[in-house]
């Protein structure tokens, strides 16, 4: 490869659709593929539900903004959320009749303990992917989440910050060569620095709650009556190279996320977002 000739490769890459047309449009069509992807969130801000989404969709034909793909999902954080994954699944098989077959059976679950189990996996991945009698090729891993395994396995010493950085590095450049050859796409955390010059987009993921008063107004929660409460999400791209900073409102329904309206997506110059392997990962608090 010489450096000329990328000015004659396409600059197209496939997207994997989120199965919101406004959080698409948001993202420029979806997760791209050969990259990965972070997803940013504080707890509750709806990170795990979108990564079950984008497992659903990448079984979606090319023509519907999917893959046609199985998904491998590695799950750090215990229990595994198998119930809200068969309602999703529910919704999906509603949502497109024409798939006949359980959206279950094409996503493939690994619970990851330790940072060194991880390592541990990523050879058998390849050689399972390679040889996977599933209905579609696995073109999508998400790790859910990547931060837990290092906020348990180190300490914030000299020693242990050196040996975690050379450890994203490692980490990293495996999950890249694989996506580059199979065509896949990641989703990861905020890790630092370090982590952030290994993912290639970072989305960053935010809530807010709100109370409403029997008037319709809002009010800050320290007191006073209350009807409901309501929570507000965001998804905000903080850096991706095929994208402008922008921000997107969206909620989370028992069907699965949906966005608001068009209306309510803007642009947002200085906030944050973007990724894709997908990792997901709790900003600490």
């Amino acid at each position: 490869m010489r450096p000329q000739n990328l000015f004659h490769q396409s600059l197209a890459t496939q997207k994997c659709t989120l199965g919101c047309p406004i959080l698409d449009r948001c993202l420029g069509g979806g997760i791209p593929c050969n990259s990965i992807t972070e997803l940013v969130a504080e707890s509750g801000s709806g990170k795990t539900q979108l990564c079950l989404q984008l497992s659903l969709s990448a079984q979606l034909p090319a023509s519907s903004g999917g893959l046609s793909a199985s998904s491998l999902y590695l799950h750090t954080e215990f229990p595994f959320p198998i119930r809200r994954l068969h309602e999703l699944s529910t919704n999906f098989r509603s949502s497109n009749p024409c798939n006949d077959h359980n959206p279950c059976d094409n996503i493939f679950v690994q619970g990851v303990y330790t940072v060194d189990h991880l390592l541990d996996l990523m050879p058998r991945m390849e050689s399972f992917i390679e040889n996977s009698k599933s209905r579609f090729p696995i073109r999508l891993i998400v790790i859910d989440s990547i931060a837990a395994l290092f906020r348990s396995d180190f300490e914030n010493t000299p020693g242990d910050l050196k040996k975690r950085s050379s450890l994203f590095f490692k980490i990293s450049g495996k999950l890249k060569a694989m996506a580059t050859g199979f065509g896949w796409r990641r989703v990861c955390p905020a890790l630092g620095l370090a982590w952030a010059n290994c993912v290639n987009s970072r989305l960053f993921l935010a809530r807010d709650d709100e109370f409403v008063s029997q008037e319709n107004q809002l009010v800050n929660g320290d007191g006073g009556d209350f009807v409901s409460r309501r929570t507000r999400r965001w998804i905000h791209v903080v850096f991706a190279p095929h994208l402008p900073i922008s921000s997107c409102e969206f909620e989370i329904r028992r069907e699965g996320g949906e966005e608001l309206s068009q209306s309510n997506v803007w642009l947002c110059i200085g906030k944050m977002l973007g990724e894709t392997i997908v990792f997901s990962s709790a900003v600490q608090e």
